[in-house]
Protein backbone atom coordinates (compact mmCIF):
# COMPACT_ATOMS: atom_id res chain seq x y z
CA UNK A 1 0.00 0.00 0.00
CA UNK A 2 1.53 3.34 -1.01
CA UNK A 3 1.15 6.57 0.96
CA UNK A 4 -1.86 7.69 -1.08
CA UNK A 5 -3.76 4.56 -0.07
CA UNK A 6 -3.06 4.74 3.64
CA UNK A 7 -5.98 5.67 5.83
CA UNK A 8 -5.52 8.27 8.51
CA UNK A 9 -6.14 6.67 11.86
CA UNK A 10 -7.37 9.03 14.57
CA UNK A 11 -7.60 8.49 18.31
CA UNK A 12 -9.67 5.53 19.36
CA UNK A 13 -13.25 6.25 20.34
CA UNK A 14 -13.93 5.82 24.10
CA UNK A 15 -15.34 2.41 24.87
CA UNK A 16 -18.20 3.93 26.87
CA UNK A 17 -20.01 7.24 26.79
CA UNK A 18 -20.08 9.41 29.90
CA UNK A 19 -23.76 8.61 30.41
CA UNK A 20 -23.06 4.88 30.31
CA UNK A 21 -20.28 5.24 32.84
CA UNK A 22 -22.47 7.36 35.10
CA UNK A 23 -25.19 4.74 34.96
CA UNK A 24 -22.75 2.15 36.24
CA UNK A 25 -21.38 4.46 38.94
CA UNK A 26 -24.88 5.47 40.04
CA UNK A 27 -25.81 1.81 40.30
CA UNK A 28 -23.15 1.43 42.99
CA UNK A 29 -23.65 4.80 44.71
CA UNK A 30 -27.43 4.78 45.17
CA UNK A 31 -27.48 1.66 47.42
CA UNK A 32 -24.71 3.16 49.58
CA UNK A 33 -26.71 6.33 50.19
CA UNK A 34 -29.94 4.36 50.70
CA UNK A 35 -28.26 2.39 53.49
CA UNK A 36 -27.06 5.44 55.45
CA UNK A 37 -28.88 5.59 58.78
CA UNK A 38 -29.92 8.88 60.36
CA UNK A 39 -27.55 8.03 63.21
CA UNK A 40 -24.66 8.01 60.71
CA UNK A 41 -25.12 11.59 59.53
CA UNK A 42 -22.70 13.20 61.99
CA UNK A 43 -19.94 10.65 61.42
CA UNK A 44 -16.65 11.90 59.95
CA UNK A 45 -15.67 10.88 56.42
CA UNK A 46 -12.34 10.51 54.60
CA UNK A 47 -12.98 14.10 53.39
CA UNK A 48 -11.78 15.90 56.50
CA UNK A 49 -14.03 18.93 56.00
CA UNK A 50 -17.21 16.86 55.59
CA UNK A 51 -19.43 14.83 57.89
CA UNK A 52 -21.61 12.19 56.26
CA UNK A 53 -24.47 14.71 56.12
CA UNK A 54 -22.21 17.35 54.58
CA UNK A 55 -20.96 14.91 51.97
CA UNK A 56 -24.46 13.73 51.03
CA UNK A 57 -25.50 17.37 50.64
CA UNK A 58 -22.44 18.07 48.49
CA UNK A 59 -23.00 15.03 46.31
CA UNK A 60 -26.67 15.85 45.70
CA UNK A 61 -25.60 19.37 44.72
CA UNK A 62 -23.09 17.88 42.27
CA UNK A 63 -25.81 15.70 40.75
CA UNK A 64 -28.09 18.71 40.29
CA UNK A 65 -25.53 21.20 38.96
CA UNK A 66 -23.90 18.81 36.51
CA UNK A 67 -27.27 18.18 34.91
CA UNK A 68 -27.21 21.83 33.88
CA UNK A 69 -23.65 21.49 32.59
CA UNK A 70 -24.66 18.54 30.42
CA UNK A 71 -27.15 20.85 28.69
CA UNK A 72 -24.38 23.46 28.21
CA UNK A 73 -25.90 25.61 30.95
CA UNK A 74 -24.11 27.08 33.95
CA UNK A 75 -23.59 25.59 37.39
CA UNK A 76 -23.86 27.41 40.72
CA UNK A 77 -21.77 26.14 43.61
CA UNK A 78 -21.82 29.48 45.45
CA UNK A 79 -24.06 28.09 48.19
CA UNK A 80 -24.29 24.85 50.14
CA UNK A 81 -27.91 23.66 50.13
CA UNK A 82 -29.04 21.45 53.00
CA UNK A 83 -30.98 18.78 51.11
CA UNK A 84 -30.84 16.41 54.08
CA UNK A 85 -32.18 18.91 56.60
CA UNK A 86 -34.88 20.21 54.27
CA UNK A 87 -36.23 16.73 53.46
CA UNK A 88 -35.40 14.52 56.41
CA UNK A 89 -37.80 11.81 55.26
CA UNK A 90 -36.91 11.75 51.58
CA UNK A 91 -33.30 12.72 50.87
CA UNK A 92 -32.31 9.16 50.04
CA UNK A 93 -35.00 9.06 47.35
CA UNK A 94 -33.94 12.54 46.20
CA UNK A 95 -30.41 11.25 45.73
CA UNK A 96 -31.66 8.33 43.62
CA UNK A 97 -33.84 10.63 41.48
CA UNK A 98 -31.05 13.14 40.87
CA UNK A 99 -28.59 10.35 40.04
CA UNK A 100 -31.04 9.01 37.46
CA UNK A 101 -31.54 12.51 36.05
CA UNK A 102 -27.79 13.01 35.82
CA UNK A 103 -27.41 9.78 33.86
CA UNK A 104 -30.20 10.87 31.50
CA UNK A 105 -28.67 14.34 31.04
CA UNK A 106 -25.26 13.00 30.08
CA UNK A 107 -26.77 10.29 27.86
CA UNK A 108 -28.50 12.80 25.57
CA UNK A 109 -26.98 13.27 22.10
CA UNK A 110 -24.37 16.01 22.11
CA UNK A 111 -23.94 16.16 25.88
CA UNK A 112 -20.25 15.27 25.77
CA UNK A 113 -19.47 17.22 22.60
CA UNK A 114 -17.94 20.69 22.52
CA UNK A 115 -17.26 22.58 25.73
CA UNK A 116 -19.20 23.13 28.95
CA UNK A 117 -19.06 25.37 31.99
CA UNK A 118 -17.68 28.82 32.66
CA UNK A 119 -14.12 27.62 31.99
CA UNK A 120 -15.08 26.20 28.56
CA UNK A 121 -13.56 22.83 29.36
CA UNK A 122 -14.10 19.85 27.06
CA UNK A 123 -17.58 18.59 27.87
CA UNK A 124 -16.45 14.98 28.29
CA UNK A 125 -13.91 16.09 30.89
CA UNK A 126 -16.60 18.08 32.69
CA UNK A 127 -18.76 14.97 32.74
CA UNK A 128 -15.82 13.01 34.09
CA UNK A 129 -15.64 15.41 37.04
CA UNK A 130 -19.19 14.47 38.05
CA UNK A 131 -18.39 10.81 37.45
CA UNK A 132 -15.37 11.13 39.72
CA UNK A 133 -17.42 12.65 42.54
CA UNK A 134 -20.12 10.02 42.15
CA UNK A 135 -17.54 7.24 42.35
CA UNK A 136 -15.04 8.48 44.92
CA UNK A 137 -17.57 10.08 47.27
CA UNK A 138 -19.63 6.88 47.21
CA UNK A 139 -16.51 5.16 48.50
CA UNK A 140 -16.07 7.92 51.12
CA UNK A 141 -19.63 7.42 52.33
CA UNK A 142 -19.30 3.64 52.37
CA UNK A 143 -16.07 3.90 54.33
CA UNK A 144 -17.63 6.32 56.82
CA UNK A 145 -20.67 4.11 57.41
CA UNK A 146 -19.01 0.69 57.48
CA UNK A 147 -20.34 -0.45 54.11
CA UNK A 148 -18.62 -2.35 51.33
CA UNK A 149 -18.08 -0.54 48.05
CA UNK A 150 -16.60 -1.79 44.79
CA UNK A 151 -16.15 0.67 41.93
CA UNK A 152 -17.31 -0.50 38.50
CA UNK A 153 -14.17 -1.68 36.69
CA UNK A 154 -15.05 0.08 33.43
CA UNK A 155 -15.30 3.42 35.26
CA UNK A 156 -11.89 3.35 36.93
CA UNK A 157 -9.64 3.56 33.84
CA UNK A 158 -11.29 6.69 32.40
CA UNK A 159 -11.22 8.29 35.85
CA UNK A 160 -7.51 7.62 36.29
CA UNK A 161 -6.96 9.42 32.97
CA UNK A 162 -9.20 12.32 34.05
CA UNK A 163 -7.45 12.67 37.41
CA UNK A 164 -4.09 12.71 35.64
CA UNK A 165 -5.33 15.70 33.65
CA UNK A 166 -7.18 17.47 36.45
CA UNK A 167 -4.84 16.60 39.32
CA UNK A 168 -2.35 19.50 39.34
CA UNK A 169 -5.10 22.14 39.25
CA UNK A 170 -7.30 20.25 41.72
CA UNK A 171 -4.44 20.00 44.22
CA UNK A 172 -3.68 23.72 43.93
CA UNK A 173 -7.34 24.41 44.69
CA UNK A 174 -7.34 21.89 47.59
CA UNK A 175 -9.98 19.78 45.85
CA UNK A 176 -7.61 16.81 46.00
CA UNK A 177 -5.21 16.08 48.81
CA UNK A 178 -1.55 15.35 48.17
CA UNK A 179 -1.14 12.20 46.12
CA UNK A 180 -0.53 9.11 48.25
CA UNK A 181 2.24 6.81 47.10
CA UNK A 182 1.15 3.27 46.28
CA UNK A 183 2.80 0.40 44.47
CA UNK A 184 2.52 0.36 40.68
CA UNK A 185 0.97 -3.10 41.06
CA UNK A 186 -1.82 -1.80 43.31
CA UNK A 187 -5.43 -2.33 42.32
CA UNK A 188 -6.50 0.38 39.82
CA UNK A 189 -9.20 1.72 42.15
CA UNK A 190 -6.66 1.98 44.97
CA UNK A 191 -4.44 3.96 42.59
CA UNK A 192 -7.36 6.23 41.73
CA UNK A 193 -8.12 6.88 45.39
CA UNK A 194 -4.42 7.52 46.09
CA UNK A 195 -4.26 10.03 43.22
CA UNK A 196 -7.02 12.03 44.97
CA UNK A 197 -5.19 11.93 48.30
CA UNK A 198 -7.04 9.03 49.94
CA UNK A 199 -5.50 6.19 51.91
CA UNK A 200 -7.12 2.79 51.77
Amino acid sequence: MDSDERETVGPAEPAFGVGELMERAAGRAVPVVAAIADADLERPTPCAQYTVKDLVNHLIQVLVEFQALAAKGESDFSGAPDFVGEDAAGWRDRFAREASALVAAWSRPGAEEGTAGAMNMPARLVGSMALLDLTVHAWDLARATDQLYEAPAEVVGPLIAAVSELGPTARRMNVFGAEVEVAASADPFVRLLAATGRRV
